[in-house]
């Protein structure tokens, strides 16, 4: 008999559901980076890291810049990418909601320590920019002969 009271489909309450997701999102304190360089959810540009004994590579997705204005620079056995990516937009539009980063952006990655900065690489193609960094001849594993 009172089914049909509490059981309200789509409409108003969707609606009101929806906009208690949203101001919880906006309100509720974000948990803290695990470590002193990790980054929040959400910073840009988003990277992968792989290794292999002879080198590190570093994927960094940032689709829409520009190569030639990126600063790459590695010191000791830090790697810093920064950067500034401009999304324009006709001044008129009203944004309901807005997921497209926008601005200047600074990535510092810790490498190993074996990794040697006199070889390093750095390849932007499709959107990706790829830096890999050679291991220093001395870290790498080599096979011993026994006599």
């Amino acid at each position: 008999m009172f089914g049909s009271l509490t059981n309200f489909e789509g409409g108003l309450f969707d609606d009101l559901r929806r906009m208690q997701r949203e101001i919880d999102e906006v309100f509720t304190p974000r948990a803290w980076p695990a470590a002193i360089r990790s980054v929040a959810r959400g910073a840009y540009p988003p990277i992968n890291i792989g290794a292999t004994p002879k080198s590190v590579d570093v994927y960094l997705f940032a689709a829409g810049i520009d190569p030639k204005t990126l600063e790459i620079s590695l010191q000791q056995n830090l790697l810093t990418v920064a950067g500034e990516r401009k999304v324009t937009a006709p001044e008129q539009v009203e944004h309901y909601r807005q997921e497209r980063f926008s601005g200047s952006f600074r990535r510092v990655i810790t490498l190993p320590e074996d990794v040697d900065p006199d070889k390093t690489d750095a390849r932007y193609a499709e959107g990706v920019l790829h830096v890999s960094i050679q291991r220093r001849e001395a870290s790498q594993p080599r096979q011993i002969e026994v006599k």
